[in-house]
């Protein structure tokens, strides 16, 4: 639906945006994610045709943003962090101005409005003036208007701002149904909203891309695809011996434990050794019960500051950086 090539975006000496490549497919719903001035919005403002490229293209679902702008707008509804809203107007008003400026023939205007107010549920406050609505509400008129002609591509910038929990969780199950019918990219700096809504994920760094995959990817990548948390009952040392009698265990991470007379390990496999099997003959031998035994997968969180550290940097881009 989008593909991003070699994009380019200087302000004067400053480079927003440094030869960004990646594509997004049809129907998932992918996270935009990179700290402050990593050129995320100018990224999501080049590719909704708001602003214009210094070097390269986008093309979505084949039409140049910059060559065939009507038609490539059309594929496109677009919710900014400040959804830009007409304070005097009822949501009706509103979302009959929004689609008469986004040419719906008349004769599917009615229709489509109630559609999308009936899929943001807004029919109890459409007569109502939007400056007397709620934050929540207001985000769902934004939403409506983004959704008005039903358009392909979803942009989302951070959508779930300001909201009480009650109103996230609302936002983020939208989100979600409309992945079931749409494109949707959701730009938010909440990581734990990304992971529980998105497929994909891409992170921006300095402009560059330094990563794509799905969140449950880039955790078992970046902490190692064969790495094991255990809690095992008994002494250190007993336990350190048990282990030891296993091949293939390349390194032995101790940590305090907050279950009386037991030991947290982090053990980390030499190469896809499957040696669970192993690990519990070995520490059943030794009498020493494990309590868990689970893949060590880092979090979100986690593989955002990794990637996204001057020292990870320095090594140049993710092997995950790229199409998706």
């Amino acid at each position: 639906m989008i593909e991003v090539r070699n994009l380019v975006k200087k302000y004067d000496n400053h480079i927003a945006v440094d030869h960004l490549n990646f594509t997004v497919e049809k129907g998932k719903i992918y996270g935009f994610l990179g700290p402050n001035g990593a050129g995320k919005s100018t990224t999501m403002n080049m590719i909704t045709g708001y602003i214009a490229s210094t070097e390269g293209e986008i093309l979505i679902d084949g039409h140049n943003i910059l060559n065939e702008p009507e038609e490539a707008k059309k594929k496109i509804g677009y919710l900014p962090e400040m959804p830009p809203l007409y304070q005097d107007m009822t949501v009706m008003e509103y979302l009959r101005f929004a689609a008469e400026l986004k040419s719906i023939p008349r004769e599917k205007r009615e229709e489509n409005i109630k559609g999308v107010m009936s899929t943001t549920k807004l029919h109890d406050v459409k007569n109502r003036l939007i400056k007397n609505l709620s934050k929540g509400y207001k985000q769902r008129v934004g939403l409506a208007q983004a959704l008005l002609g039903y358009p392909e591509i979803i942009i989302l910038d951070e959508p779930t701002v300001g909201l009480d929990p009650k109103q996230i969780i609302e936002i983020r199950d939208l989100i979600k149904s409309l992945g079931k019918k749409h494109t949707v990219i959701l730009s938010s700096h909440i990581l734990s909203e990304v992971s529980a809504v998105c497929d994909y994920v891409l992170i921006i760094d300095h402009g560059k891309l330094v990563a794509s995959d799905s969140p449950e990817n880039l955790s078992k990548v970046m902490s190692g695809t064969n790495s094991l948390e255990l809690t095992i009952k008994g002494e250190q040392q007993e336990i350190r011996n048990a282990l030891a009698l296993v091949e293939n265990i390349e390194d032995l991470i101790y940590h305090d434990s907050i279950v009386e007379g037991a030991c947290d390990f982090s053990v980390k496999i030499r190469g896809n050794q499957d040696v669970r099997e192993n690990i519990f003959f070995a520490l059943a031998e030794a009498k020493c019960p494990i309590l868990k035994m689970q893949p060590s997968n880092m979090s979100l969180e986690e593989v955002f500051l990794k990637l996204t550290d001057s020292n990870y940097e320095e090594g140049g881009e993710s092997d995950h950086a790229g199409n998706i």
